[in-house]
């Protein structure tokens, strides 16, 4: 017995061929015969999503008597919804992550592969929409318009725990080397140039702070993602649903979740707007900021062996060249600064898209999940890889930095507590015309004992918030 490679379905175009074994349906043909763009599915977490959202629907329809007598009916949609909320039926949604429609195509192959797999669970035939329909069923009281951004929302929210999860990781990586360089005083710089003397613990640490600054950032935009015009349906008038319905289902969504979901007190405004995104984009994109700023830091610290600064060394991850031997490259930070200039470019799209929506609904959603989902993720694997594969194994060279402390003008700057502004420059110019270091000079002057000169240039003396006090004898009354 031959099987049949296909199955015939209908829709408002007419007819067309759906693989015999697909839980997806006729929408989700056409959906792949007009979209090639990305060439890729949207986001699993976005997939994912979309399950929990279609379960707080079906459950919610199931409590309003929707499938009065047909139990195994509500209870295998329930099931199917649960298995893609769980990421087990994501192979079957493929429908190109760049769609025109404001995700309508992404809505309904999640529909037809609910109906689908459900009919699986009912041990009846693919395709028998009469028994389980992914309109008339799995879309019941809803529109791509309110369950298509609740789903990036969700799948934003938890996006946003993970990343948030990989910033404290690396800033608590940044204050660990804190500490282990609090000792290593060094030459601090200004538009490249020679400025005054630091800790390279200090630096770490002003890494932490600005890292922990975006984790609060992070942490506080959830809220804006919490509120959802999930049953607002078509333009946030809720035409087509229940009111009971509109006034439990997001009520479910946060029970499912555990997330705290709110519906929006305006829903044609949450249907109409996107700015929301635009705002939680523009917190990722600050990060990227940060990594890239750290990550060129790290590239320029460690930059030599031997011509550069190598005030540190980046732990050797792989061979850098084809043709220079033994050459090791800053491999990692290179990969932390490109997942951000990709996630600033992301950004940029997603503002634009944000801005093109038209009356009542956007119809770039999909470019603005795109980014936006795909920001996330690439950023948390930027801090988790430049973390565990870079900052942990991160040393400092020591010798490096006192040849160079003890060799540059720079130094003279710490003893102006001392000598004062002019002498400790007029020193630091004969030392420079001499070719000895500022040590050298103030010792060969007799301006400074060793110790005293030493006292100058320890990590105390460096750190300390702002100089001690040196009285400054009061002059006597001149006598007439």
């Amino acid at each position: 017995m031959i099987r049949a490679q296909s199955r015939m379905e209908n829709d408002a175009l007419g007819e067309a061929a759906v693989p015999a074994r697909a839980l997806y349906g006729v929408h989700t043909v056409r959906a792949m015969e007009n979209f090639n763009i990305a060439r890729r599915p949207p986001h699993t977490g976005l997939i994912k999503a979309y399950g929990t959202v279609k379960l707080a629907c079906a459950v919610t329809n199931r409590s309003l008597n929707a499938w009065t007598g047909q139990d195994d009916k509500g209870g295998a949609i329930e099931r199917a919804c649960r298995e893609m909320s769980l990421g087990q039926l994501t192979k079957h949604v493929i429908v190109d992550a760049l769609q025109g429609g404001a995700g309508t195509s992404l809505n309904m192959n999640v529909n037809e592969v609910i109906a689908n797999r459900a009919l699986q669970i009912l041990n009846e035939p693919l395709g028998s929409y009469s028994r389980v329909s992914p309109m008339n069923d799995i879309n019941l009281h809803q529109s791509t318009n309110d369950t298509f951004p609740t789903a990036i929302k969700l799948a934003a929210i938890r996006l946003v725990q993970k990343l948030e999860e990989r910033v404290v990781g690396l800033l608590e990586a940044f204050q660990e080397k804190e500490k282990q360089f609090a000792h290593v005083v060094k030459v601090a710089r200004t538009q490249y140039q020679d400025a005054v003397l630091i800790t390279l613990g200090r630096e770490m640490g002003a890494y932490a702070d600005a890292l922990a600054r975006d984790r609060w950032r992070l942490y506080k935009c959830e809220e804006r993602l919490r509120v959802v015009n999930l049953g607002g349906t078509a333009v946030g008038t809720g035409l087509g649903a229940p009111r009971e319905y509109i006034f439990r289902v997001t009520d479910m969504l946060r029970d499912i979740t555990g997330i705290g979901f709110a519906r929006a007190e305006n829903l044609v405004d949450a249907t109409q707007n996107a700015d929301v995104f635009v705002e939680v984009s523009g917190m990722a994109r600050t990060l990227a900021s940060t990594l890239f700023k750290i990550s060129s830091d790290l590239r320029l610290l460690s930059s030599g062996p031997d011509a550069g600064l190598g005030e540190i060394h980046l732990p050797p991850r792989q061979e850098g060249s084809s043709i220079m031997p033994a050459k090791m490259n800053p491999v990692i930070p290179e990969a932390a600064a490109q997942a951000a200039m990709l996630a600033m470019g992301r950004d940029a799209a997603l503002t634009m898209a944000c801005s093109m929506g038209s009356l009542e609904l956007n119809p770039f959603l999909p470019l603005v999940a795109h980014c936006l989902l795909n920001n996330l993720d690439d950023l948390a694997g930027a801090c988790d890889t430049l973390r565990r594969h870079c900052v942990q194994g991160m040393q400092a060279d020591e010798a490096r930095c006192r040849a160079t402390t003890l060799g540059a003008t720079a130094a003279a700057t710490a003893l102006i507590p001392v000598l004062g502004h002019e002498a400790a420059a007029a020193v630091a110019l004969r030392a420079a015309a001499q070719g000895v270091s500022v040590r050298e000079q103030v010792l060969q002057e007799g301006l400074l004992s060793e110790q005293e000169f030493d006292a100058c240039m320890r990590p105390e003396a460096i750190c300390r918030l702002g100089s001690p006090r040196v009285d400054i004898p009061a002059k006597e009354p001149a006598h007439e």
